[in-house]
């Protein structure tokens, strides 16, 4: 079975590539915890974020923005002594953030709506044949990071909000021979 070149043989990598990436989510709090993921990863390998994955989860609320919004600095504090997950204080404290700029934005209108509105509510299909040719921001993930900047959020430069439309399925970045490609297009 023929896959994208950067999946490797990790079993959770396999299970991650062949099961959620590139699947459209639409689910507001669903992106959020993505973005928050993605953001987590800025500087590491996607791997080691989702060998923690389950325990930012467990750490952090199971992402809901209304709890984690409210999260003290004792609490954030205690989550930076952790093992279980990238002690950075900034990434840490910006997951907080994030929950207040997140909760802000739903005010107006849904998450979703927000992000999909980037990509006109419908997955953008791309035909790359290999991984070289796949680029790591574009003109869609600079405004999509400008504007989560603006609206507060932490942890969204080009590149982090071009992977997580990657990871979303907001872009088909399947590589035309990987078998998930038709199967997400």
């Amino acid at each position: 079975m023929k896959r994208c070149e950067w999946v490797g043989k990790d079993p959770i990598y396999l299970d991650y590539h062949d099961t959620e990436w590139g699947v459209p989510v639409y689910g507001s709090e669903l992106l959020f915890q993505h973005l928050l993921l993605d953001g987590a990863q800025a500087g590491l390998s996607w791997i080691t974020i989702l060998k923690k994955r389950e325990n930012y989860r467990e750490l952090f609320h199971q992402f809901d923005p209304q709890k984690m919004a409210k999260m003290s600095d004792s609490a954030l504090e205690k989550i930076l002594l952790n093992p279980a997950i990238i002690r950075n204080r900034l990434k840490v404290y910006g997951f907080r953030k994030n929950a207040l700029a997140y909760l802000e934005i739903s005010k107006e209108q849904s998450f979703s709506d927000f992000l999909w509105a980037y990509v006109e509510g419908t997955p953008v299909i791309n035909h790359w044949n290999s991984l070289a040719e796949i680029p790591t921001n574009d003109e869609v993930s600079l405004a999509m990071s400008k504007a989560l900047k603006k609206a507060g959020f932490t942890f969204v430069g080009t590149t982090i909000c071009y992977a997580f439309m990657e990871a979303v399925g907001m872009i088909n970045n399947h590589t035309t021979g990987c078998f998930r490609y038709d199967k997400i297009k």
